[in-house]
């Protein structure tokens, strides 16, 4: 079980790797693609998280965010990767495990988004298999909890497909695009007989 914060541990800067994509931590060079592409996707992804304003897409804006991507890494409090396309390294969303607790709880919140022009092409659901594999067998998380609101029938069958449960339904949990909206609760235990993510590997190679 890992309960070190060292920044040096190779959980919290990982490469992983499950078709047809691939899992890394976001540098400066990303800016560009990734401005671009959540610029592009912000009418699909405002109705699912809180809106931004056009200064929040900045460089500054971003180089901050990195900064508070790597200070949670430090201290194993969070992780944030990009998702990237094998075949081009074209980036095409993101997938957090935010709120990390060790101790009794060993647990993480999930969270994920894919841009609008990458949709139901399977990423997310690859990106998401590596990401829990990871937090369980690299990191010795026991829980991972995600959310979603009812109207999100795609989030849903994704939770659904690797393994996730629901729990019930929280009520105002999160304010997104400008109103409190009710979320449902999923969860999976590491013991859950969640469906593996296949060969998942580390390659210093897509860095």
């Amino acid at each position: 079980m890992f309960l070190s914060k060292s920044p040096n541990h190779p959980a919290f800067d990982p490469v992983l790797v499950c078709d047809p994509v691939y899992l890394r931590t976001a540098k400066s060079s990303d800016y560009a693609e990734w401005s671009q592409l959540r610029e592009q996707s912000r009418e699909h992804l405002i109705a699912w998280e809180e809106d931004w304003a056009p200064q929040d897409l900045s460089h500054a804006v971003f180089k901050r965010r990195l900064a508070a991507q790597t200070r949670d890494a430090q201290r194993g409090g969070g992780l944030s990767l990009l998702i990237f396309r094998r075949n081009d390294r074209v980036i095409v969303g993101g997938v957090t495990l935010s709120n990390i607790r060790y101790g009794a709880a060993r647990s993480a919140i999930l969270g994920y988004w894919v841009g609008s022009p990458y949709l139901r092409c399977g990423y997310a659901s690859s990106a998401v298999r590596a990401i829990v594999d990871h937090a369980f067998d690299a990191i010795g998380l026991h829980r991972l909890v995600a959310a979603c609101q009812p109207e999100n029938a795609a989030s849903q069958n994704l939770l659904d497909r690797c393994g996730f449960k629901q729990e019930g339904l929280a009520r105002e949990y999160l304010k997104i695009n400008g109103a409190w909206r009710d979320h449902l609760i999923f969860s999976l235990i590491a013991d859950d007989n969640r469906i593996p993510a296949p060969a998942i590997s580390a390659s210093p190679t897509l860095r």
